[in-house]
């Protein structure tokens, strides 16, 4: 039965008949009887990349296959949501290798879209601790395959966004550690300048994130919160902290946003007014403090349904990595941004290391994360911020991605040939396909 289906920018909103499986007959059947299909985990990516005439939902394949307590070693089948992995393993000791600005996706989204955190600079995106994943292909077969077994097929799907076929089981190492927090230090930065300045001379920490106010000119322009983090050592504890015990999980009751607010709300004066309050909350140049690690990784998450806040018609999450060598072409497109007005609440700038995969998203440089209601006008300008980063050799995040260009997936991913080739391979008559694969051209 077909029913209305959207990510989590509530754009695009489709028709699809929307299949779930609890075996793999049942999914075999499933692909056998569809013409094109795309996987589909918890529906947190933003826009159509998991959309398309049959989506075949994961939700009910998530059974934890086995967890070596010893070794930290997870293996679990692919529709197992991080959320649920952290109930079990912070206790154990061990946590996430890396993980996104939620919890609630998929370990089999984890791996089509290579998720990448606060931490690429050192740990690499999630697929660098991919063990072993095993994918059904078009025709009913099951490959299994790493870095060096089956390795093409590894790296295609790595980041492939579900288009070599359906992601069955992952097995990857965990991070071992003390203590449920995190040691904090947040930073206030006057402006971009700074900023840059503090992430070279932080590039040791583990985790680095930085919040930026768009909507500040002068000697203001990019002004910004930069948060550094390791994971806290049980020396590093309060009394308090310790009391509740090291590796206790501190779960506070989220928000619930009730409705999706009108359009007119989120205008400069709201945006400026919301900007000028999270700069000055922290009255401190700098300020240190160990936290749970919930708002620290995962600070929307307090929120259900935040996306409501962009109103009915959606909203996009514009995502890009530019070299660090063309860090002009960051400026360039923050001064865009600053000039047109339409700055975002959410404005996050991280570094990454280098690429490392076929397809993956990340390479050494800057990314910058941003929201933008859908409106009249919206994908024109970021047509022209699209261009700004292929003239800076960068490129744009496909699993955030709602409307770019055929051309600019195909020049911003020097290896999307490779991709094709691939894709031709494993699945030869394009039988898993999304909306966003037709949109690029990758499946027609």
């Amino acid at each position: 039965m077909q029913k209305d289906i959207a990510n989590w920018g509530n754009y695009p909103v489709i028709k699809s008949n929307e299949k779930q499986f609890t075996s793999i007959d049942e999914l075999k059947n499933i692909v056998a009887s569809s013409n094109a299909a795309i996987a589909r985990g918890n529906g947190r990516c933003y826009g159509d990349a998991s959309l398309s005439r049959t989506t075949i939902s994961t939700l009910k394949f998530d059974k934890v296959i086995s967890f070596d307590k010893e070794k930290g070693i997870l293996e679990c089948q692919a529709g197992v949501t991080l959320d649920a992995i952290l109930e079990f393993i912070v206790p154990a000791g061990w946590f996430l290798p890396v993980t996104p600005g939620t919890k609630f996706i998929t370990v089999g989204g984890a791996v089509a879209s290579d998720i990448h955190g606060k931490n690429h600079h050192v740990d690499g995106a999630f697929s660098r601790h991919v063990l072993d994943i095993q994918v059904l292909l078009s025709d009913g077969e099951i490959i299994s395959c790493n870095k060096n077994e089956n390795a093409e097929l590894f790296d295609a799907t790595c980041g492939g966004m579900g288009l070599t076929g359906v992601i069955l089981t992952v097995r990857f190492q965990l991070k071992k550690i003390e203590t449920a927090y995190i040691s904090q230090k947040v930073i206030r930065a006057d402006n971009l300048e700074e900023l840059i300045g503090l992430f070279e001379k932080y590039k040791d920490y583990t985790y680095s994130v930085a919040w930026i106010d768009c909507l500040m000119k002068g000697k203001n322009f990019g002004r910004s919160v930069l948060m550094l983090g390791e994971h806290a050592t049980k020396n590093e504890l309060s009394e308090k902290q310790s009391a509740k015990g090291a590796l206790n999980l501190q779960h506070k009751k989220p928000i619930t946003f009730p409705i999706n607010l009108p359009s007119w709300v989120l205008n400069n004066f709201t945006v400026s007014a919301f900007n000028f309050l999270y700069y000055n909350k922290n009255f401190k140049k700098e300020k240190d403090s160990v936290i749970s690690y919930e708002p620290f990784f995962y600070p929307l998450d307090a929120i259900l349904h935040w996306n409501r806040g962009y109103g009915k018609k959606g909203f996009v999450q514009y995502q890009f990595v530019i070299p660090m060598e063309h860090k002009e072409g960051l400026i360039t497109i923050l001064k865009k941004i600053n000039e047109k007005g339409s700055g975002s609440f959410l404005a996050v700038l991280k570094i990454f290391g280098e690429q490392e995969d076929l397809i993956s998203f990340p390479m050494k440089g800057y990314t910058l994360a941003l929201d933008f209601p859908v409106r009249k006008n919206l994908f024109e300008f970021l047509d022209e911020l699209d261009q700004i980063v292929l003239e800076h050799n960068g490129r744009i995040y496909l699993s955030k991605d709602a409307r770019m260009k055929s051309k600019t997936f195909w020049k911003g991913y020097a290896h999307s040939q490779e991709f094709l080739s691939s894709i031709n391979k494993y699945n030869p008559l394009k039988k898993f396909q999304s909306l966003q694969s037709q949109r690029l051209e990758i499946t027609n």
